[in-house]
């Protein structure tokens, strides 16, 4: 009997002492703000607009306050404030920028790279005794303009060396590539070499099999773009492809070789034409000075010294046609030697050689 006497004694403590329990932990509740982030990784853009999202909940009336920081070697205050009204001055670079909600969100307009980085935000209510912390990494990009494929040559021979093909872009930050050959993803392989960033496709050697379309794609924290797909021809070495393909070096060759052979024509020069005097010895056919003066020989003629004829050259009247000196050995000079006139001192009797001229006037003194 007094066992059972006992326990409802016993039930009814052990209900006080659940209840005492239970109240001291819902009053902990009360006494902490608690915040929870939707979304704790936020992609911007340059120029653009990017919203901290957060949300707390109290028991308390009163205001929060909010404290934003971002995160450094030393961490920077971006704002701080009761409820929406911001406490002291902004830094320089969060002026007109900042725009805080009363749930503890922020806004940031017109993104700047240097907004990059994770931030840390305070929520605390002054009758609470545990403040709500959380944390939101921002990045912030600059987008994507569309690739384009550069290589030296769209046309290749078979067995080629190391074709490189580069994907570039104009803008674009923290880009990350990707190839396709026909459509389908392009992966390292034993002729396919990729670089460490993916930017660039090198085939080592080039077989017929990779005559194919190529395409590569970007993309980065805020979008991605695909190139225009691009064809690889590759033509074989012994084809009639091959005279296509290298025209031009062929031509080059051709021109070189015409150019080497090819030798300018030389008109044939003519020796000059010496001037012919109009007078010639009949034997040597060399000219005969026409001031040449003949000494006369000395003879001796019945013992007295005499002096043979003085021959003197007659020179030609001026007035005669030029044009006969022109003549070179005709016959008429030739044949008819020049004239002289002797004029011996004394009388002397001349003796004439057998086809001489017998032309020469003798005076005697």
């Amino acid at each position: 009997m007094k066992a059972e006497k006992d326990s409802p004694k016993a039930r009814t403590i052990s209900q006080i002492l659940l209840l005492m329990f239970l109240g001291f932990f819902n009053s902990g509740e009360v006494l902490a703000v608690n915040m929870t982030i939707p979304n704790t990784l936020i992609k911007g853009t340059v120029g653009g607009e990017a919203l901290l999202s957060v949300r707390y909940s109290s028991f308390s009336l009163d205001l929060p306050v909010i404290k934003w920081q971002l995160q450094r070697e030393k961490s920077v205050t971006v704002v701080q404030s009761i409820g929406t009204d911001i406490i002291g001055t902004l830094r320089p670079e969060y002026r007109d920028r900042i725009l805080v909600f009363e749930n503890g969100t922020l806004l940031l307009h017109n993104l700047r790279f240097s907004d990059d980085g994770t931030y840390d935000v305070e929520i605390s209510i002054t009758d609470d005794t545990f403040t709500g912390e959380g944390s939101i990494t921002l990045t912030v990009d600059e987008p994507i303009s569309r690739p384009y494929i550069d290589m030296e040559s769209s046309s290749v021979l078979e067995l080629s060396e190391n074709v490189i093909l580069n994907c570039s872009h104009e803008n674009g930050t923290r880009t990350t590539y990707r190839w396709f050959k026909g459509g389908k993803p392009q992966t390292n392989e034993t002729r396919f070499v990729l670089s460490p960033d993916q930017k660039l496709l090198t085939i080592t050697r080039v077989l017929m099999a990779d005559d194919d379309i190529y395409s590569c794609a970007v993309e980065n924290p805020v979008g991605n773009m695909s190139s225009l797909p691009i064809r690889l021809t590759v033509y074989r070495r012994s084809s009639l492809y091959i005279i296509l393909s290298t025209g031009g070096i062929f031509l080059l060759i051709t021109l070189v070789t015409v150019c080497a052979c090819w030798t300018p024509s030389k008109k044939p020069k003519h020796p000059p034409r010496k001037p012919l005097s109009r007078f010639y010895d009949r034997s040597h056919r060399s000219p005969i000075n026409t001031r040449d003066d003949v000494l006369p020989k000395m003879t001796e003629h019945n013992g007295i010294n005499a002096v043979t004829s003085l021959y003197i050259l007659q020179q030609k009247d001026p007035s005669m046609d030029d044009s006969s000196s022109n003549s070179i050995g005709s016959p008429s000079e030739l044949d008819n030697p020049p004239c002289y006139t002797s004029y011996p001192k004394y009388t002397a009797s001349l003796t004439q050689s057998p086809g001489s001229p017998t032309c020469s006037t003798h005076r005697y003194t």
